[in-house]
C-alpha cells in the first residue's frame, strides 16, 4: 500500500490477482478429480484432505467408522481414519467431519468439543471408548462398524 493514497501497490495487485488465478486453476483442478469414479462421492468444494482420505480407503489404509449421534439416530456420520487409528484420533476425525459439514452447510457456527467429550462419550456396542490412547482395533472396530454417542453419568 502507499502511504499518500491507501491504495495497493502494482506489485501487491499483481500478487492478489495471481493468488485468485491460482485458487481458480485449484478449483478447476479439484472439479476435474472429483469426476474421477474413484472420487465421485466427494462435495465439489472438496478438501486436500478428504481427497487423501478416499484414496487411503480406496487403497485399505483407512476404514470408516459410522457416528451415530445421539439427536440424529436416522443418518449417521462417515468418518474415515486410518486403520491404526486411536479414540483419540477418532474424535479428532469426528470434529473435522462436522466442522466441514457445517461450513458447508452455510454457516459456521462455534461448538464446544471440551462440553461435548465432558458430556458425552463414544461406544461401541455395549462398551464406552474412554481411553483415547487405545486403537479402534483393540475396541473390535472394523471397516464400516458403527459407533454411537452415548451420555456420560455424573459421578
Amino acid at each position: 500500500m502507499t502511504e499518500e493514497t491507501g491504495e495497493a501497490a502494482p506489485a501487491e495487485e499483481e500478487e492478489d490477482l495471481a493468488h485468485e488465478e491460482a485458487m481458480e486453476l485449484w478449483q478447476a483442478g479439484l472439479a476435474r478429480l472429483v469426476r474421477d469414479p474413484l472420487l465421485c462421492d466427494l462435495p465439489a468444494q472438496v478438501t486436500p484432505e478428504e481427497i487423501a482420505s478416499q484414496v487411503a480407503l480406496e487403497y485399505g489404509q483407512a476404514m470408516t467408522v459410522r457416528v451415530r449421534r445421539a439427536d440424529a439416530p436416522q443418518e449417521p456420520m462417515p468418518v474415515v481414519v486410518v486403520q491404526q487409528a486411536t479414540v483419540l484420533d477418532l474424535k479428532k476425525a469426528v470434529r473435522r467431519f462436522v466442522q466441514l459439514r457445517q461450513e458447508r452447510q452455510g454457516g459456521v457456527r462455534h461448538l464446544s468439543w471440551r462440553h461435548v467429550w465432558r458430556t458425552y462419550s463414544l461406544a461401541f456396542g455395549s462398551e464406552k471408548l474412554d481411553d483415547d490412547r487405545k486403537t479402534l482395533r483393540e475396541y473390535g472396530i472394523r471397516n464400516r462398524d458403527e459407533v454411537s454417542f452415548v451420555k456420560r453419568l455424573r459421578k
